[in-house]
């Protein structure tokens, strides 16, 4: 199980810079999923039942990376973004969509600095874009066009561009995905390439710098800090016995204090979250399995669920099938 179809390359030889690289991978595994994000981490936590699909998209340019996500079943994504770039996320069309527990309007865009982690929740089908860049071409692009370097943020902001900066910004991701796509070889020619980083950077200055911007607080960043080193813990103790005060110790923070950031960021509690993190990654390996050799009590314990009537009923009313129908799929 993994890529059901995937990788549609086209990175041809453009001279040392203006290269465009490009792929479209589809999935029906989330771990598949995640690895598809390469230098930025991601856990997929499914909430709810039904099969996984997801369709990633990825344009590489010079300075520029666009990716868009399709995908098919609630979850929450904990997304690690790599330290030497910032990143804008952003909705596609009027979805539910959630980042560190601000819900995402069609008009907003979310600006995130380096090395940040966010949380990001939705409660069905969704569809949303990644767009990075290098902080020095965005302190470079930023003085040559406002007079002044940007400087990325502490903690997630909701930015609210213009409408005339929003609907540029939107042809332009619309006009990028069309070239993306395998048929199309404009993307290969190196004015192309160069004309759409260009018009696609001016256009992210123009919203990062519109009268709408929406400043984050003191608070929410301190929240973001937390639930980062919330999710540091949790990764340490996903595989073994752990309680919510333990926890708590280990992070540095009272428990009323974490469950209220975790409902404000996750939309459950630590613990839930936790279950969720053990069924996921117990579903994984019954996909992984060989039913003729692996039983569903043994892959059970391994993930802490030693009470196995108790874990066939929560995996069941999580994932709308038995942890043996699961196992029992063929690949």
């Amino acid at each position: 199980m993994g890529i059901k179809w995937s990788q549609e390359p086209s990175a041809r030889p453009m001279g040392r810079r203006n290269m465009a690289e490009r792929s479209i991978s589809r999935f029906d595994d989330s771990g598949a999923c995640e690895a598809g994000f390469g230098d930025i981490g991601v856990n997929l936590t499914i909430t709810g039942p039904g099969d996984f699909e997801a369709e990633l998209l990825r344009l590489k340019l010079d300075h520029l990376v666009i990716m868009r996500l399709r995908e098919s079943l609630p979850r929450i994504a904990s997304i690690s973004l790599a330290a030497d770039r910032v990143f804008l996320s952003f909705p596609v069309g009027r979805v539910s969509l959630e980042c560190d527990g601000l819900a995402f309007q069609s008009d907003q865009i979310a600006f995130h600095g380096p090395g940040q982690r966010m949380h990001q929740r939705s409660n069905g089908k969704c569809q949303w874009g990644l767009i990075s860049l290098p902080m020095e071409q965005l302190a470079k692009s930023g003085a040559a066009l406002t007079g002044e370097p940007i400087l990325p943020p502490r903690s997630t902001r909701l930015l609210r561009p213009s409408r005339a900066d929003l609907s540029r910004f939107q042809l332009l991701l619309q006009h990028a995905c069309h070239l993306a796509a395998p048929a199309n070889k404009l993307i290969e020619q190196p004015e192309v390439a160069r004309a759409l980083e260009q018009d696609t950077i001016h256009a992210v200055i123009h919203c990062l710098t519109g009268d709408g911007t929406e400043n984050s607080s003191r608070t929410r960043s301190n929240h973001a800090a937390l639930m980062a080193r919330f999710e540091t813990a949790l990764h340490k103790s996903v595989d073994r016995k752990i309680t919510l005060p333990d926890l708590c110790a280990q992070i540095g923070v009272a428990e009323r204090t974490l469950r209220m950031c975790c409902h404000e960021f996750l939309g459950v509690s630590p613990m839930r979250y936790l279950l969720l993190r053990r069924l996921n990654k117990a579903r994984a390996a019954l996909r992984r399995a060989d039913a003729s050799t692996a039983s569903v009590a043994s892959i059970a314990r391994e993930h802490q669920f030693f009470e196995l009537g108790r874990f066939a009923a929560t995996y069941r009313a999580a994932f709308g099938e038995t942890p043996l129908t699961t196992l029992q799929r063929k690949a």
